[in-house]
């Protein structure tokens, strides 16, 4: 009889941030980088990717693709019943594992002899989960700024995710939230911007530049390679500002409130919770 898996709160926050912000990343790997985005031109599929549990609609989680002739659309939190290659794990506790670079649990592979979208596919797969499992910044300053991209589309949307799940801390910001917008940049680069919009306890986030109105507080860094230091937590945010290698636009007293939404969507994504349990 196979051993009953346990899976936690903290196991469906991280298994909503994966499934709902940090799988979605893969689309954004394709169209960014052409080495694997190429790959798929003239290619017509479904991809998925899941975790079976019981407690969820349909006995899963799961976020799919469909790819027609190379062109991705991402179907957040969505079951495909025949996709044509899917990537499925026994249990969510082994898929947050997987993605957290925490263990090799593999997933049980289906479409497996459609070699023409499976190797592309997990190439693709492979580089962005070695990038976001990094201990370390890249040394290729184009690898930088993949990085950071995917950093910045990932932690807003993580955020707003945490809060639909009614995390404590989230819901402690945003609960008692105005009309507030909240942006992450770094200057210089247009397409490394993201926000996340706050109001009565609601949430939403985008990637870009937040065009509304002037956000109330911007968390600007100097460049790439200062932003991951932060972003990996490899620096103390408070010595950057004081330094000027992150400034901080709007509000500075509510700079330490978004850094500490920040490190609540790491703490899951980066699987540090998992250590805790030990």
């Amino acid at each position: 009889m196979a051993k009953e898996v346990k899976i936690t709160q903290s196991d469906l926050y991280a298994a909503r941030i994966f499934f709902y912000a940090a799988i979605p990343l893969l689309k954004v790997i394709c169209e960014s980088e052409p080495k694997f985005g190429d790959k798929f031109i003239g290619k017509n599929f479904v991809f998925q990717i899941s975790a079976l549990y019981d407690k969820a609609e349909g006995g899963k989680f799961a976020t799919h693709f469909v790819v027609e002739d190379g062109k991705w659309t991402t179907h957040v939190g969505a079951i495909h019943e025949k996709p044509d290659v899917e990537f499925e794990f026994s249990d969510l506790k082994k898929f947050i594992i997987f993605f957290t670079g925490k263990g090799m649990p593999l997933p049980k592979i289906k479409g497996i002899l459609k070699l023409g979208i499976l190797v592309p596919v997990l190439m693709a797969l492979l580089r962005m989960a070695g990038l976001m499992q990094a201990k370390d910044k890249p040394e290729k300053f184009e690898d930088q700024i993949m990085l950071c991209k995917l950093y910045l589309y990932l932690i807003p949307n993580g955020m707003s995710q945490l809060n639909k799940l009614g995390h404590p801390d989230v819901k402690a910001v945003t609960g008692i939230s105005p009309d507030r917008a909240y942006a992450l940049i770094i200057e210089g680069y247009p397409e490394l911007q993201s926000w996340i919009r706050m109001k009565a306890g609601k949430t939403m986030s985008g990637r870009g530049e937040y065009k509304r109105c002037k956000p109330f507080l911007a968390m600007k860094f100097k460049n790439p390679s200062l932003a991951l230091d932060i972003l990996m937590s490899k620096a103390d945010m408070v010595q950057y500002i004081r330094e000027e290698n992150l400034f901080v636009d709007g509000a500075p007293e509510f700079g330490g409130t978004v850094g500490n939404l920040m490190f609540t969507v790491a703490y899951y994504a980066l699987g540090t919770y998992l250590d805790e349990e030990k």
